[in-house]
């Protein structure tokens, strides 16, 4: 695939697929698909309204049709991932879809892991980009944040602990 038109097209059709193969309960017509160029941290997202008092859990009874949500898929995720792991991204991505459809609202929760497990599909999808900053604990050396912009954490790191030892934190120097 070389367009993001492509990538939408496929990753439906192939989450239609697999709706199927794996019984979700989703009405794909109420799926919006969109590309995002600018992500650095997520593979892709479900973008949804918010739903006043929805909890995972409970159903929602919907008055009328249930609302539209997005699924935005990264354009980098989908270069740097194979076949293999783009479609278990899919999967992931179609358990929010069915929750926030069947809830109102969707999380990575109990029922998330075991209905991502019954599915085949991570329930944390691996980073594809590296961050522009790493921490790291000066106590045991461990990396213990990740940051894709400067913040706060960055610039003045020395003014937080660590919570494995309770160390200050350090840059780290392969940043």
């Amino acid at each position: 695939m070389t367009t993001h038109r492509e990538l939408v097209e496929w990753s439906a059709a192939y989450c239609g697929r697999a709706a199927e193969a794996f019984g979700f309960d989703v009405d794909l017509s109420r799926v919006e698909w969109e590309v995002s160029t600018r992500a650095k941290r997520r593979a892709a997202a479900v973008k949804r309204p918010s739903v006043d008092g929805a909890v995972v859990g409970e159903p929602k009874s919907w008055d009328g049709a249930v609302p539209d949500c997005t699924v935005s898929l990264t354009w980098a995720a989908f270069e740097s991932f194979s076949r293999t792991e783009w479609t278990a991204t899919l999967r992931h991505e179609l358990v929010h879809v069915e929750q926030f459809q069947r809830f109102g609202t969707t999380d990575h929760g109990d029922r998330f892991e075991r209905r991502a497990a019954a599915v085949d599909a991570p329930v944390r999808v691996r980073r594809f980009a590296d961050p522009a900053y790493v921490l790291s604990c000066t106590e045991c050396g461990e990396a213990v944040a990740r940051r894709y912009r400067d913040c706060k954490l960055v610039r003045r790191c020395e003014e937080y602990v660590s919570s494995c030892c309770s160390a200050p934190l350090v840059l780290d120097e392969r940043t």
